[in-house]
């Protein structure tokens, strides 16, 4: 059985950490969802159309990532239905900092509460990226 991941975000602008996440993840499933989240209550700095097409502008174009490994999408459900219309077991989050983890925690045992048969796995980001977040880069933008 082929493993089909979820890596969800905002990507309100896609960083070199979500790229590394992306990269690392394909080492685990076959098959790997970027799902934009348009959330409405948010405020955004690129609309999700513009994400979406940034993200594989950067995957594809840019670093030449297989678009039969991955599919870039935008949406605005729960991640775990988004998990039940892909049949993806598993969800992918990155982490940069211990003060991300609390967070992460909830989310995953709200995840699990909705659907236990979905797996999240956490991916630490490299040294070189853990201080990186979009905030930042919007900030100094």
């Amino acid at each position: 059985m082929s493993k089909i991941g979820i890596y969800p975000g905002t990507f309100d602008p896609i960083t070199n950490g979500h790229i590394d996440v992306i990269r690392r993840s394909l080492q685990i499933v076959k098959k790997l969802i970027v799902a934009v989240s348009n959330d409405h209550s948010k405020d955004y700095l690129f609309s999700s159309e513009e994400r979406v097409k940034i993200i594989k502008n950067s995957l594809f174009k840019d670093l030449k990532f297989k678009k039969n490994r991955i599919k870039v999408l935008s949406f605005n459900t729960l991640t775990t239905s988004l998990c039940s219309k892909y049949r993806a077991t598993i969800i992918f989050r990155g982490l940069r900092a211990v003060s991300d983890f609390e967070y992460e925690f909830k989310m995953t045992g709200m995840n699990f509460q909705l659907n236990p048969s979905i797996e999240t796995i956490f991916l630490m980001s490299s040294d070189n990226n853990s201080f990186i977040s979009s905030n930042l880069v919007k900030e100094v933008h």
